[in-house]
């Protein structure tokens, strides 16, 4: 079986004839739908671990002990995802991406919309959040099968002057995906009681979430079982392979492009997860104004990421990604205080922090993709942003809310500037990279 005419027939897809040709707006739709969807989950889980899963899951401790359990669960994810992709690696080459995508996005949307059903620890006591645990890991498991090879499809046809701006394209699902969770979430919130919110409010956002990804589904399937996709795979420009041996020969190269992207992977937790965790235990702010500011911020974010792609084209991406790095570090010194001083001081420690990350992560997807041979590039990129998000952004929310408990604000640009000093060292050591413009 493979992602073919079975999966078409199955899916009620059309069948393409073998001339159809997917044009690179059809194939940028495709990536930004799917980007989207996958952000969406991720961020209704993140906001929720704030305002509700400490008081619904841990009511037997105080706010912030409760708030610091829900971010060590929120790690389980990123735990998982490496296990997902060796996983649905394998079911990718015996039965075929199509196959593959479907199985993941529903168990992706299958384990969001399990969580609304959740009982509490109220009624449940334990039970309650092994379950929470277990969806959450379910979630990541998921998320390792997603990948679809469309963002590489992308780069194939990018133009030699215009790499950066097709790098771009995929990232803007993350402040797409925000924007829309963060408003629903604020408006939840503003609508309703506190004791409705935390009852049945919280819920709607995870039915959401696996709406959204059927929807997501199809969009991205429509590309995938194309022939001229299918033409890429067959002649092993996307072809899926061992993990082991892409590991065994390509080990360098997923090192490097692990600690490339950490920078901005340790920044997109710092203004959007760990900003509203600490406005909330230790901020007079409401819920629903930040969640607002975080959205208009994101917006910023969207400008920032389409900029990242002219300003790569223009100077290259590996002397984009070290400035950014830089600035990172720069921000690092002195924007987490800036939480501390009111709702201007959040304003801007927002404003600033997504625009920095827009420019950064704008470009860190396929840092060093052009690194892997042509037949590990499919899985070598895969498992490579797997380990990314791993190191740079899974345990950042719990990493920065204790060190700032702890030994102040101050203390969490560390974790930061951690992430902006690995940046630097893995772009100084990818000669590859340095060797382009």
């Amino acid at each position: 079986m493979t992602s073919t005419t079975p999966t078409r027939d199955a899916l009620g897809l059309p069948i393409f004839k073998e001339h159809h040709q997917v044009s690179p707006a059809e194939i940028a739709i495709g990536v930004i739908i799917g980007r989207t969807s996958e952000f969406f989950d991720f961020f209704v889980y993140a906001i929720a671990s704030v305002l509700v899963f400490p008081a619904l899951f841990f009511p037997f401790v105080d706010a912030l002990t409760g708030t610091l359990w829900s971010f060590a669960i929120f790690s389980l994810a990123f735990i998982a995802r490496p296990f997902g992709s060796l996983v649905f690696m394998a079911i990718d080459r015996a039965y075929g991406r199509g196959t593959k995508l479907t199985i993941a996005l529903f168990m992706l949307g299958g384990s969001t919309a399990a969580i609304a059903f959740l009982p509490s620890y109220t009624d449940a006591g334990m039970t309650s959040i092994w379950l929470l645990a277990l969806l959450r890991l379910g979630q990541g498991f998921a998320l390792g099968g997603t990948w679809d090879g469309l963002a590489s499809l992308l780069a194939l046809n990018a133009p030699e002057d215009k790499r950066g701006w097709y790098a771009m394209i995929p990232q803007l699902g993350a402040p797409f995906g925000l924007i829309v969770a963060s408003l629903l979430f604020a408006y939840m919130v503003a609508s309703l009681s506190a004791a409705d919110f935390l009852d049945w409010g919280w819920r709607y956002p995870f039915f959401v979430a696996f709406a959204i990804n059927v929807v997501a589904l199809f969009a991205r399937l429509r590309i995938v079982v194309t022939s001229e996709f299918e033409h890429l795979f067959r002649t092993r420009d996307l072809q899926p392979v061992s993990v082991s041996s892409t590991i065994r020969t390509e080990w360098r190269t997923i090192v490097i492009g692990a600690f490339a992207p950490l920078a901005s992977f340790a920044l997109f937790h710092m203004v959007t997860v760990f900003p509203l965790s600490w406005v909330y235990l230790f901020t007079r702010e409401t819920p629903t104004s930040f969640l607002l500011i975080e959205a208009v911020a994101a917006a910023f974010g969207v400008v920032a990421v389409v900029a990242s792609g002219r300003l790569a084209d223009a100077f290259g991406r590996r002397r984009l990604l070290g400035a950014c790095a830089v600035g990172i570090a720069v921000f690092s010194g002195f924007a987490p205080q800036l939480l501390d001083a009111g709702t201007v001081g959040e304003i801007v420690f927002m404003v600033v922090g997504f625009v920095l990350l827009g420019l950064a992560f704008g470009q860190s997807s396929g840092v060093v993709a052009s690194g892997f041979a042509t037949e590990h590039r499919y899985t070598g990129s895969a498992f490579t942003s797997d380990l990314s998000w791993l190191l740079g952004a899974g345990f950042a929310p719990l990493a920065a809310l204790l060190l700032s408990v702890n030994f102040g604000l101050i203390a969490s640009g560390a974790y930061l500037l951690s992430g902006a000093l690995a940046t630097l060292i893995a772009l100084w050591l990818n000669t590859e990279l340095a060797g382009r413009k």
